[in-house]
């Protein structure tokens, strides 16, 4: 299923499939009313933090941008939540952040009020509830201190909307390059409504917002001529073709380490300098041993030792696998004798699996079953009430409807968004790349990045880092994360 903040990655198949809507065998709608359709005018309310001793004094705005074709006619609103410090606003020394999520089908509360907004609440987390209080408080992990925020929800997310028949929808708002297109001109846009051209100008994506930031950034700086200044990618989904996992060490190799880490955290013995063996090993000799094949009885014997000794599996599984661990699978085996499923975005995370004879996953992803309510709760009062944007129309935090929709048919997706990460930095050589990851994450393991890393030619590789937090896509949402997050990205800004 199309997940929160990524398409979920799989080594043999690329994306999953989305949740089948109940109307999805309903006939093609009628142009809409546009006037029926409209959003609340843009809405602004004063506001203040304090981050670590520190007060700061802000604007939040709730506003739109209106997507019109070529002959002026609308086609969508898109929503958008900023936050810009008062004293500060409009000196040419502040730069602007945009961030975008991703799914597709998510809209940016996971980033605003579990990562980097001025608000936020806890999600995500072993222990966290759908029914916790959605209670917004002080983030003291903002990146408000060092940059303003515009968070931005593509159509058919939050309370963004096509303006248009389902059809037209499809083709210009739910394809992979014309969502890079409407998602760059609606930065265009909001950089001219707020004077705001000449400033300092960042990007973050989350997940498939990670596939976005560098096909985005690209777009951007050769078509819009609009250049970012740097670009964070969070748990990103880059490189979605790993080959045939029959053929290649590739999909084992992207799954194995972040497995591992999970088994350390939960035998509290994860650190970078554990995973930076674990890294060399993957690497090393369990590459070569699976290139080698099962022909090398000896090889093979001692790498499903090897294995079994790093991710704490039961022997026979990890032998009846070969030393290769699908996602799913281990998914399913790694908390089976406990009744429960882990959860793909961080399998420490669990729920009771209630359906546990299946011979497959039935339930929904642990992570996504507790997290939707708390976020829409909060993020609806606090544009609503706190805003003052009033508006009685659905908030999608995840949009199963957008997900249904996506036409996955061409290879923009299957390609992935290295190919735009390379041209981008080789045409801006001041252009910064920060690439984070949760060690824990399987639905876009940090192999994967590591990865493309390694392979960037010599004269580029500097405009580049990867870096891993503990946690797991969601590593943002553990406090600890916070200030390491916070200091990567302030460095970035100071630099460019």
């Amino acid at each position: 299923m199309f997940s929160l903040g990524a398409v979920a990655q799989r080594p043999h198949d690329g994306p999953p499939p989305a949740k089948p809507a109940a109307d999805a065998g309903k006939p093609e709608e009628k142009p809409a009313d546009v006037k029926a359709l409209e959003l609340p005018a843009d809405k602004s309310v004063e506001q203040t933090i304090t981050v670590h001793g520190k007060t700061l004094h802000y604007t939040a705005t709730v506003g739109t941008i209106r997507l019109v074709d070529e002959k002026g006619k609308p086609t969508g609103d898109v929503m958008y939540t900023a936050y810009t410090l008062d004293h500060e606003k409009g000196s040419p020394d502040r730069p602007v952040l945009f961030a975008v999520n991703g799914g597709p089908g998510a809209s940016s509360v996971y980033l605003n009020l579990g990562a980097i907004g001025p608000k936020h609440i806890s999600f995500a987390n072993v222990g966290d509830s759908a029914s916790n209080p959605a209670t917004l408080t002080d983030n003291p992990g903002t990146w408000l201190d060092f940059t303003d925020e515009v968070f931005i929800d593509p159509i058919g997310t939050g309370f963004s909307k096509s303006l248009v028949d389902e059809a037209t929808s499809k083709k210009l708002f739910y394809s992979p390059t014309p969502d890079v297109q409407y998602l760059s001109l609606v930065i265009y846009k909001w950089l001219v409504k707020n004077d705001r051209l000449l400033d300092k100008k960042y990007l973050i994506g989350e997940s498939y917002g990670g596939y976005r930031g560098p096909r985005m950034t690209h777009y951007m700086q050769s078509q819009l001529g609009v250049a970012m200044n740097g670009v964070v990618l969070v748990s990103p989904y880059l490189n979605p073709q790993f080959g045939d996992g029959n053929l290649s060490p590739i999909p084992w190799m992207i799954t194995l380490p972040s497995i591992t880490a999970a088994h350390l955290e939960s035998e509290h013995k994860l650190s970078d300098a554990a995973m930076q063996d674990v890294i060399a090993y993957t690497e090393g000799e369990y590459a070569t041993t699976l290139i080698k094949g099962p022909r090398d009885k000896a090889a093979t014997d001692a790498m499903v030792a090897k294995v079994t000794e790093m991710t704490g599996l039961d022997p026979q599984f990890v032998k009846y696998s070969g030393g290769r661990l699908e996602t799913g699978a281990f998914l399913r085996e790694v908390h089976r004798e406990k009744g429960e499923i882990g959860s793909v975005y961080d399998s420490n995370v669990t729920l009771p699996d209630p359906f546990p004879y299946s011979p497959d996953q039935e339930s929904n992803d642990p992570i996504l079953e507790s997290i939707i309510a708390p976020t829409t709760t909060a993020m609806v009062d606090f544009i609503t009430r706190t805003v003052g944007w009033k508006t009685d129309a659905q908030y999608y935090a995840l949009s199963y409807e957008v997900g249904r929709l996506w036409d996955r048919s061409g290879p923009a997706l299957r390609d992935g968004a290295v190919e735009d990460l390379r041209e981008s930095v080789a045409a801006d050589p001041k252009l910064n790349v920060l690439i984070v990851h949760g060690w824990n994450d399987l639905s876009c393991p940090f192999m994967g990045s590591q990865l493309t890393q390694n392979e960037l030619p010599s004269k580029l590789a500097g405009q580049v880092q990867v870096h891993e937090f503990p946690g797991g896509h969601m590593f943002y949402t553990r406090p600890e994360n916070g200030a390491g997050l916070h200091e990567f990205a302030e460095k970035m800004v100071e630099t460019h």
